[in-house]
């Protein structure tokens, strides 16, 4: 009854989901392993975020890099203000906005400088237009915000590129800005929350960030894929049952009249 089976037809259709079922398998795998990765780095973030501040130079030092395990560790740090060696970093949204990041060092007492993100300001009338950015407070401040690593093209897909208008940037990438100031600057920036004094106008702050939910989507995912792994294989099983139970339905006529059947379809 199940010669049929070894048709053209049907062995093109068993290739083809024993090769899909394989594939769902490493889809499902490849969802997982995202779900994971998202998940931990989610976790992590939310650590970093409710721990209690500590100086900067506890966790990053000049010309260093920053793990992405600090990533959004509250730090602290004391210094000046250089609005001499203030850039602004373009194609930054906030709240559905085009705009600036506004990045000044902050020269601390030994004289190297960490780069602060003040803060958001909105674009001018036009694309190359400098827009209006309230100044830093004079003389000594205090301030505290997320530590944060260096930004790169890998981990922003945004990529840097040279003819933009005088002191703009597209990434804040230290180790190239370090390369514009005449102080060493700590390897990571910070993102600033608060600061003392605090200045009468300044940018606008940088909401808080959203650690994701874990990857809730990529387990959904996973398991979308691991559940075609059963349609596909309960279809399969589907259609060999109804296309024996079709030939045996047409083989009892056929035996009753006494005309031999042919075999498979």
């Amino acid at each position: 009854m199940y010669r049929f089976l070894l048709t053209p037809r049907w062995l093109a259709l068993h290739v083809l989901v024993l090769v899909l079922i394989p594939a769902f398998v490493f889809l499902g795998r490849w969802q997982f392993g995202r779900w994971e990765e998202r998940s931990a780095a989610s976790d992590v973030a939310t650590r970093n975020l409710a721990a209690a501040a500590v100086p900067l130079a506890d966790l990053d030092k000049p010309g260093a890099s920053v793990p992405d395990a600090l990533r959004f560790r509250p730090v602290t740090a004391a210094g000046r203000y250089d609005p001499a060696g203030e850039l602004l970093v373009r194609r930054r949204t906030q709240n559905s906005r085009p705009g600036f990041y506004v990045l000044t060092p902050l020269v601390t007492a030994d004289g190297t400088a960490v780069i602060v993100n003040r803060g958001w300001v909105k674009a001018g009338p036009t694309a190359d237009a400098p827009p209006e950015v309230p100044p830093p407070p004079a003389g000594e401040v205090s301030i505290t915000g997320r530590l944060r690593p260096a930004e790169t093209e890998d981990n922003t897909g945004i990529t840097e590129r040279s003819g933009l208008p005088p002191r703009q940037v597209l990434l804040i990438d230290t180790p190239s800005l370090a390369k514009r100031l005449p102080y060493r600057l700590y390897g990571g920036f910070v993102e600033l929350t608060a600061q003392n004094p605090s200045s009468a106008t300044a940018p606008e702050p940088v909401p808080d960030p959203d650690v994701g939910g874990g990857g809730g989507l990529n387990l959904a995912y996973g398991v979308q894929w691991w559940l075609f792994i059963a349609i596909a294989i309960g279809g399969w099983i589907a259609l060999i049952r109804r296309e024996a139970r079709d030939l045996k339905a047409e083989r009892e006529p056929a035996r009753d009249s006494g005309v031999v059947p042919s075999a498979g379809r």
